[in-house]
């Protein structure tokens, strides 16, 4: 195992570059959505076959977040983190030069598994170098920088695909990785892994997941965590399909949409400043009340017949502020639990939180969306899951 650094104060330049970091993996993720559409023409290749190319990412972003967490435990955090910012580079490169589909596809797969690693890094650097409510505090930064990332991400995408070419948005995932690797180079602490006899890797990753299962506390957090990103995730997959039914056209969904990302960073900027005067339950409870109770208004206006844009996506504001109230000190819990195993934590969180996301997004296709009713229905069954989960973790804990 690693031996863990001496919490610090937040440093602007620090937090600004595990930022950059952590934003690294969903920047690659969707720069290239706007592209997506056009790919199949491209290349001659069906739709089913382009989205391999967004699957075949998320799918290696989210399963070797479990290889390199407990690996930078046991190697230290920057060295793997470099890695992987070099094997995101050569995927990023070889997606610029792609002449065909599969080879693209297998780029974009190089370039998850590269990416996972700033993931997962990032989060356990957070445990690594901030205590207590500073650790919570950053852990809102960062959930301000990841509600960013995706809107921005494709209007970026869009831009350079219409004026350079749809290898432009690689160019720019490739410079990005040269510069983010400077960065861990120089700015980052050194994070080395303990002195003395060290088992195999293969065995020390299983060990360090054994023990993290042995705690229900972390279970409890993780599954909280995965059920927040399993009720995003379905919005996001059935709200282009409710808000067509209302009459809304593609160049305003993305509007609409905004309405949850918006409003979440507005949570974790609340977060920032209520993690010194209030403890973090509180903070959690009112997340919670704020996410079922944004989801319930959502859905009984839909079932009163008001079937309008605005009464389907102002409602999931409140969705969106408690989301950022509650998924800060739910990740400083996960990665803080055992310090010594914070990247074995934050790469089970992570891929809990891409699994239950998919599955969240997967079930929408399942029903009839002829209005909001249903979706409503789906998100406030995850939600509550949510808080199940939140409420054993701190029943019978002090307030």
């Amino acid at each position: 195992m690693t031996a863990p650094t001496t919490p610090t104060a937040p440093h602007g330049l620090l937090i600004a570059n595990l930022l950059a970091q952590l934003a690294f993996g969903l920047l690659a993720m969707t720069i290239c959505l706007p592209s997506m559409q056009e790919w199949g023409a491209i290349f001659g290749s069906s739709q089913a076959a382009v989205q391999l190319t967004f699957s075949g990412y998320v799918v290696t972003y989210g399963s070797l977040q479990l290889v390199y967490g407990p690996l930078s435990d046991r190697q230290g955090r920057k060295r793997i983190l470099m890695i992987g910012l070099a094997i995101a580079f050569a995927g990023s490169v070889m997606a610029v030069f792609a002449p065909d589909l599969p080879t693209l596809v297998l780029a974009r797969v190089l370039q998850g598994a590269g990416s996972a690693a700033c993931m997962v890094i990032g989060r356990a650097l957070v445990q690594d170098l901030f205590a207590g409510p500073e650790r919570t505090r950053v852990m809102a930064y960062v959930g301000m920088a990841m509600g960013l990332c995706p809107p921005l991400a494709t209007i970026i995408g869009g831009q350079l695909h219409v004026r350079l070419g749809w290898q432009s948005n690689f160019v720019v995932m490739a410079v990005l990785a040269v510069l983010l690797f400077v960065a861990a180079w120089r700015g980052l602490p050194e994070h080395q892994s303990a002195t003395g006899v060290q088992p195999h890797w293969l065995k020390a990753m299983l060990s360090s997941y054994a023990q993290l299962a042995r705690e229900p506390s972390f279970g409890l957090h993780v599954l909280l965590l995965a059920m927040t990103t399993a009720t995003f995730y379905a919005f996001l997959g059935g709200a282009p399909i409710v808000l067509g039914s209302y009459g809304v056209k593609p160049d305003g969904i993305g509007f609409y949409i905004m309405a949850i990302p918006g409003s979440y960073i507005v949570g974790n900027y609340l977060t920032t400043h209520l993690s010194h005067r209030i403890s973090e339950r509180r903070i959690m409870r009112l997340g919670q009340v704020l996410t079922v109770g944004g989801v319930a208004l959502m859905l009984l206006l839909a079932l009163a017949g008001l079937n309008t844009p605005l009464a389907f996506a102002l409602p999931l504001v409140l969705l969106g502020i408690g989301h950022g109230l509650l998924v800060p000190p739910a990740l400083a819990g996960t990665v803080g639990l055992l310090p010594a195993l914070a990247g074995s934590a934050a790469a089970v969180a992570g891929l809990a939180q891409q699994l239950m996301g998919a599955v969240g997004g997967f079930a929408v296709g399942l029903f009839h969306h002829e209005g909001a009713v249903n979706l409503g229905w789906l998100m406030l069954g995850l939600a509550l899951c949510g808080a199940a989960a939140q409420w054993m973790l701190h029943r019978g804990a002090k307030p």
